[in-house]
């Protein structure tokens, strides 16, 4: 619209009407007007007009919020003024309870078309100083329903279906006709078309009335892959046709139904066809008639279904899910096997399977195998082995018990765990809060027995496996150790350590597993090689001191760990508490030197002695003779002990150094002492000198925990 700001002369004062750029090319559809000065009292002697304007198709919809304007008969003074393509439709003024004037509530008030005009004046003549304040109004365009309106003079505005859109409408036909040129009216035609909605309605032309023209009418249904289509004829159906004793015979009329690759099928008669799954996603009906016939027609509805799938097989030891007496296009399908069993196809495990129907009505993967699990060989005991108790291959359920090599390893805590192969592919404990048991080494139990008490001097050879403990140390000088781990030999410091200096560990040869040392230094014939890792001198052994021997003790930690068996088994260590008592009787054995006749010589053979244990007061009063004697006799201490008999004879000698002295509790042999020192080699009236190994356990332990 446009509006044009001028100025009048009225009752001699001078009227202002503002310009409101309302509709134009960019069109307004709502907005809000008031009077001049809203909400305050507007002035005397206004004058305002508003065009409002909204799109074809389109009425203009007037909601007053407020409206107070002066009241007067047929608002002679004061007055909104609404008008519609120059004719008045409406004049207000007053307020809600006014007697007079004309309000007009709170009702919306409708254009007939798509403009409005409203007008607002004002005189001077307002009797309360212009205390009324005006008015406030809303307006939208509101789309107009041509097809709910009433008829014209010219008829309907279209001749089958009329479809209201937003500002205007639009005409259709029903099927089999087509909509003029006109955009109004239709006539008959069944030209084709594809309908191709998995659902919908089929009439001929003119249904259920027989066309007055021939026909030739084609309709092709027409839905995606995976998809049948039924067509659901109703019980109306007639198409002309000529009765003969093998029923109707279609000869002028027809319905003829076409599917791929099958031979048509005419229909005729009186007798409606009902429901005809077709199978295929494509259907062609094909309607014909000539000028002649009085063919009412038929009407059909047509739906779809999804393509079937066969049920799928079983599977041995898995199930398939869901199970469904039915099964089509898209559906899937998921194969798990029962515990304990696993997904195999084409000869490799898969972790999960489904396949879905086709829309050729086949599934696209063919079923899985189930296949027993298996968890693998347990692990390995190290000393030890495993035996199966049920099941076998490690196979699911197989149950397994470790073992270890006897009798020379034992099960830790004498556990007697067994492992299961479970579901997850793990062996399991019975126990809960066992992984895989270990194998202790049996200490101080040889496979042999010693049942004669033999010397060393001169006495017989140590029958083979009776010491496995014993060891051959071999360096500037030979000497003797005990095992007492499968890494880890005990022996006298001063075997590796003399003049303030520790040997080099590279310079130490360890030789075990026999009673023969040409035998054992042979490696062809004995292949094992022992070679020290490292060395540990007691801290408090001082080799400087030729006067004690105190703290005579060592340890030598293998590079390698032994496996035990009968020629090679540690001796055990002493309990805390063990007791020393006079006159129990304990072992020696060493590779020392031995007394044939007069003569005493460096032995080859493994020699050992019983010898009794003797009480501190005695041995201490032995030496004091002696080095009454002017014999050299080194200095006693508390982490010794002395055994031996009065009349010697008995001993060991040179070369036993660092061997074990044992005694047995329970029926094993444990390391009580260390050959350490002596004077002579049974001499008449003296000891033999061992290290008491009970006092140097926690220096033992600690060792080799930290090492």
């Amino acid at each position: 619209m446009g509006c044009t700001s001028f100025f009048i002369w009225f009752f001699s004062y001078v009227l202002v009407c503002e310009c409101l750029p309302l509709a134009d090319s960019d069109t307004v559809m709502h907005g809000e007007i008031h009077s001049p000065q809203y909400p305050q009292p507007y002035p005397p002697n206004s004058l305002e007009q508003w065009d409002l304007s909204v799109p074809e198709g389109f009425q203009i919809r007037l909601t007053f919020t407020h409206l107070d304007i002066e009241a007067s008969d047929n608002c002679y003074y004061d007055s909104l003024t609404v008008l519609y393509n120059g004719k008045l439709l409406w004049k207000f003024c007053g307020n809600e309870n006014s007697g007079d004037g004309n309000h007009p509530g709170h009702q919306p008030i409708l254009s007939p078309g798509n403009t409005l005009t409203l007008i607002f004046q004002s005189d001077d003549s307002n009797p309360e100083r212009h205390q009324n304040i005006g008015f406030i109004a809303q307006f939208q365009a509101i789309d107009v329903d041509e097809c709910s309106a009433p008829e014209t003079g010219n008829g309907p505005l279209c001749s089958q279906i009329c479809l209201n859109t937003l500002g205007s409408y639009l005409c259709a036909c029903h099927h089999g006709y087509e909509l003029r040129s006109d955009q109004s009216t239709c006539i008959l035609s069944c030209g084709g078309g594809i309908f191709d909605e998995p659902e919908g309605h089929l009439s001929s032309p003119g249904y259920p009335n027989p066309s007055s023209q021939a026909l030739s009418c084609q309709y092709v249904i027409s839905v995606e892959d995976g998809f049948t289509v039924s067509l659901n004829f109703s019980d109306n159906f007639q198409v002309e046709s000529i009765d003969t004793e093998g029923g109707p015979h279609c000869l002028h009329h027809w319905l003829q139904v076409v599917l791929p690759n099958r031979e048509p099928v005419k229909l005729c008669g009186k007798k409606s066809p009902g429901l005809i799954d077709t199978n295929s996603n494509s259907v062609t009906l094909e309607y014909h008639t000539d000028n002649e016939g009085m063919s009412k027609g038929w009407s059909l509805d047509y739906s779809t279904g999804r393509v079937k799938c066969p049920i799928p097989g079983r599977v041995t030891r898995g199930r398939v899910t869901p199970s469904m007496t039915e099964y089509f296009y898209r559906d899937h399908i998921y194969v798990r096997c029962d515990q304990g069993y696993k997904l195999m196809m084409n000869g490799q495990e898969i972790k999960s399977f489904s396949t879905v129907c086709q829309n050729n009505g086949q599934w696209h993967l063919p079923l899985p195998e189930c296949h027993i699990i298996d968890c693998g060989e347990p692990e390995p005991l190290l000393n030890g082995g495993v035996t199966f108790l049920s099941g076998s291959q490690n196979q699911y359920l197989s149950v397994v018990r470790y073992h270890c090599n006897e009798p020379f390893y034992s099960l830790e805590g004498d556990q007697n765990v067994t492992f299961t192969c479970e579901a997850d592919r793990q062996w399991r404990s019975n126990h809960l809060a066992v992984t895989k048991p270990t194998c202790l080494p049996v200490c101080g139990q040889p496979t042999q027995r010693i049942n004669v008490h033999m010397r060393i001097l001169g006495g017989r050879d140590a029958p083979p496996n009776t010491i496995p403990w014993q060891v051959l140390i071999i360096s500037s000088s030979r000497g003797g150790g005990m095992i007492i781990a499968d890494k880890w030999i005990m022996t006298a410091a001063h075997v590796l350590a003399y003049n303030g200096q520790q040997i080099s560990k590279d310079s130490v040869r360890i030789y075990l597993g026999g009673t023969d040392v040409k035998t054992m230094m042979n490696s062809s014939l004995n292949p094992e090689s022992i070679y020290a890792e490292s060395i540990y001198v007691h801290p408090g052994y001082d080799s400087n001191d030729d006067s004690s021997y105190d703290n005579d003790i060592a340890l030598i930690k293998l590079k390698n760990p032994l496996t035990f068996r009968a020629a090679v088994m540690p001796v055990c260590l002493p309990a805390k508490d063990s007791s020393y008592m006079a006159g129990v009787m304990g072992q020696v054995s060493g590779f020392g030197i031995e007394k044939i006749g007069n003569s005493t010589l460096l032995t080859n053979r493994l020699k050992y002695v019983h010898l009794p244990l003797v009480d501190d007061e005695s041995c201490r009063d032995a030496f004091n003779y002696l080095k009454r004697k002017k014999l050299e006799v080194k200095r006693l201490t508390n982490n010794m002990f002395c055994a031996g008999t009065p009349e010697g004879g008995r001993d060991s000698c040179q070369g036993d150094s660092g061997s074990a002295f044992t005694l047995t509790r329970n029926g094993q042999f444990w390391a009580a002492g260390i050959v350490s020192w002596g004077v002579g080699c049974g001499l008449q009236g003296a000891y033999g000198v061992y290290t008491k190994v009970v006092e140097y356990l926690d220096w033992i332990n600690r060792t080799m925990q930290e090492n």
